[in-house]
């Protein structure tokens, strides 16, 4: 048997109320918010997040391997999924790979873990889905778009939900898309895309589905499927057969926003979460064609309910004040020239220093037991030289145990708050606070590690481990 043996999701901590764009820009925005990624998040980040999520509490060295679903790749050439293999921590043997330039491509990485499982070429496959998609401002866009990720593990035992069957087709029309030179997202007319291309495809896949295994929507407790608006998600789910307000899982879209390859991995995420076992899920995605999937939940999903997940991650939240905020985020304007520090990346020195600086592996003394970070030769402590085990360090929580707050210091979301950081189980940590209200930062104040972005050097994305108040 084959399923989905953990999952987990992701969502930053701001919200940014559609009220405020209507104020901004006039006419009305409709009701709700959206979840935007912090200055320092991408893809990248968010992929990790949902990652460590979904392995809470397993043996990473288990893992097998990684596909990884965006449309806003870190980078565009070199491989994002080997990234993120190497910050949460996954043996170097394992299959890597990047799903891009499709909204379905977390259902398209979902498959082929599948089919590497069935294969028998992998017992663990994690597949993490994530988007950070820049709208044009003042556009229709702008108030749909959100920032999200989810991921799943597909495994040969422990299965939480049974994959019973799915189907595929492939499709080349031309509804939303996004050319190497474009920096916004663009649409065709509206009607047409929604009539030929959302509901027509899926209403294709779906029927495709159920004839091949002779089910009907009386057979299933959920519908979770991909939307490309409130209104006409409600509207495909009746055409359907199903029952929009007792089998159809909420779409996230006044909640969160539409997350892009990971809309689709969130919703069933939120599904997953209140899903007993013996209940049926019909899972379905669209773009470039659609997957559709029977789902089956089975006891085991009792024993992965540790997650944040949708819900804690849309408990814990902070209200992103103004439109300008946004702006600086997103870098959508051009600024006056300000001094700023030379930016510096070697690839030669993030490779040497890899370990500690992706993995936040720490040295633990074998003389002493003194646990220090970064890693060094000699330790401070007993002073016994190259003799230690490394540690991982980024799933352990801290106290903050002082900190500083710069104003003057260069940065998109002012005052920079400079932390030390005294880790669980021994040693002490220099850092960032991020996703921080500083009416509510105190030494002793309990916070986790989040893997970041720092700074641009010579065309190099530059990462690093900062922390943030606990979330929920």
């Amino acid at each position: 048997m084959i399923g989905i043996t953990s999952y987990g999701a992701y969502i930053p901590m701001y919200r940014m109320s559609l009220q405020t764009l209507a104020q901004t820009w006039g006419g009305f925005a409709g009701k709700g918010e959206k979840a935007v990624a912090n200055w320092d998040e991408d893809s990248l980040t968010m992929a990790t997040e949902s990652s460590v999520d979904c392995l809470n509490g397993m043996d990473r060295s288990q893992i097998d391997g990684l596909y990884f679903a965006t449309t806003t790749p870190a980078y565009r050439e070199k491989q994002n999924a080997s990234i993120i293999a190497k910050v949460i921590d996954l043996r170097r043997d394992i299959t890597t790979a990047d799903f891009t330039n499709s909204v379905r491509g977390g259902t398209s990485a979902l498959k082929a873990a599948i089919d590497a499982v069935g294969a028998g070429s992998a017992k663990m496959f994690l597949v993490a889905a994530a988007d950070c998609r820049v709208p044009a401002p003042d556009s229709a866009f702008e108030t749909l778009f959100g920032d999200g990720s989810a991921a799943l593990l597909v495994g040969d035992s422990d299965i939480a939900v049974e994959i019973e069957g799915s189907a595929s087709i492939s499709s080349e029309f031309l509804d939303i898309w996004k050319r190497e030179e474009d920096r916004f997202v663009q649409a065709w007319e509206a009607r047409f895309i929604i009539t030929q291309g959302y509901l027509a495809h899926l209403e294709e896949i779906i029927s495709t589905l159920f004839k091949k295994y002779d089910v009907a929507p009386k057979d299933f407790s959920k519908f979770v499927f991909y939307a490309h608006d409130k209104r006409r998600h409600g509207q495909l789910a009746k055409q359907l057969g199903f029952d929009p307000k007792t089998q159809v899982q909420d779409p996230l879209l006044g909640s969160v926003g539409h997350t892009g390859s990971a809309q689709a991995m969130m919703m069933l995420v939120a599904a997953l979460e209140e899903a007993k076992p013996g209940d049926r899920i019909l899972f379905a995605n669209y773009g470039d064609g659609a997957d559709a999937f029977i789902l089956k939940v089975t006891d085991q999903i009792e024993k992965v309910r540790d997650r944040r997940g949708i819900k804690k991650n849309l408990a814990s939240k902070m209200d992103l004040p103004t439109y300008g905020k946004y702006l600086h985020f997103r870098n959508l304007m051009e600024w006056g020239r300000q001094r700023e520090p030379e930016n510096f990346a070697a690839a030669t020195m993030s490779w040497r220093d890899r370990n500690w600086v992706l993995s936040c592996h720490g040295h633990k003394c074998r003389q002493c037991g003194t646990i220090q970070f970064p890693m060094q030769r000699v330790c401070t402590w007993c002073q016994a030289k190259d003799d230690f085990d490394e540690v991982r360090l980024s799933d352990r929580k801290g106290t903050l145990f002082t900190y500083s707050m710069d104003n003057l210091a260069t940065s998109v979301d002012k005052p920079t708050v400079i932390a030390i950081v005294n880790i669980e189980g021994g040693g002490r940590f220099s850092t960032i606070l991020t996703d921080r209200d500083t009416e509510k930062i105190s030494t002793d104040m309990p916070v986790e590690f989040t893997f970041r972005r720092v700074h641009e050097g010579q065309g190099i994305h530059n990462y690093f481990w900062k922390c943030r108040p606990i979330r929920g």
